[in-house]
């Protein structure tokens, strides 16, 4: 087992290639062991890439090629992947917005839920672990369930009287929040290809978006060595990911001038502070990497 250890949890196949993509496959080609979870397997996603919107052979079984799709995108990234095993809640539209379906991981009792990534933390022993907000990154059920059983198996894997029959408590040292698709990085982007004369996808956003930044990144990792991983996970995932869509505008020469980083937002820690405050970190291992000083 790799001295580092980091586990991403996601709610669906492919959002691991969306969100800290590039990150992963830094700290797994640095010599990092990466595992990404994901607690659902897609079943109820939309076909959006409009080439295989009638294909027969994607219709026939979308689960199946979910699976597939995931199984590439992981190896692109060069991190190994498992399932939490539970079922896709969809995403609800309409007003007023339909029930959920009966069975779906946004349904499932937390009861079944947080045991079963405990028994991973356990198992893998991460120090640090990525998932979502509170808000789930975007109000999907299972992004927003995501976080609630990430939080509460974190707290449960480090006590030692709760699920002792899963094995050895373990306590996540650094757990982290995907922080995507600020304003300001837009906001950069745009002003950057705009000042080329070339098109952006994010004028219309940008109008749409009042000031406020969301939540504040604590921790930049710089990835613009990892854009081809990044990508080709990206592509593998040909259901969900269109490739003539607004992830592949941007010139990758032009993301790497502008704005070359993933950005995290630490919430939990068992380290003390190894950076003046206002300052991000650079290494989501900070601290456990190698000893550092504390900052002032």
């Amino acid at each position: 087992m790799s001295e580092l250890r980091l586990m991403a949890v996601h709610a669906h196949p492919d959002d691991e290639s969306s969100k800290g993509a590039g990150t992963m496959a830094r700290y797994a080609d640095e010599g990092a062991d990466v595992l990404v979870v994901t607690c659902t397997g897609g079943e109820r996603g939309d076909i959006l890439n409009p080439s295989l919107l009638h294909d027969p052979e994607v219709l026939a079984d979308l689960p199946a090629r979910r699976r597939l799709e995931m199984a590439a995108a992981a190896s692109a990234l060069g991190v190994r992947q498992t399932w939490l095993g539970f079922v896709d809640s969809g995403l609800p539209e309409g007003d007023p917005l339909p029930p959920l379906p009966e069975g779906c991981f946004a349904l499932t009792p937390l009861t079944e839920t947080v045991p079963a990534l405990v028994a991973l933390i356990r198992e893998f022993r991460p120090q640090v672990l990525l998932t979502y907000d509170e808000n789930g990154g975007y109000p999907h059920p299972d992004h927003i369930m995501t976080h609630v059983v990430s939080m509460a198996a974190v707290e449960a894997a480090a006590d030692p009287e709760q699920y002792p029959e899963l094995g050895a408590a373990w306590d996540v040292a650094k757990v982290y929040y995907h922080v995507s698709f600020r304003r300001s990085q837009m906001k950069a982007v745009h002003e950057a290809l705009v000042a080329r004369g070339l098109e952006s996808p994010f004028g219309s956003w940008l109008e749409d978006w009042d000031d406020h930044d969301g939540r504040a990144a604590t921790a930049r990792v710089d990835v613009a060595g990892y854009y081809p991983q990044r990508d080709a996970a990206l592509r593998a995932h040909a259901t969900q990911i269109d490739p003539d869509g607004f992830f592949f505008a941007v010139p990758r020469d032009v993301e790497a001038e502008i704005w070359p980083w993933e950005e995290f937002e630490l919430v939990r820690s068992t380290i003390p502070p190894t950076r003046p405050d206002g300052e991000p970190e650079e290494d989501l291992f900070e601290g456990i990497r190698t000893p550092v000083e504390v900052a002032p």
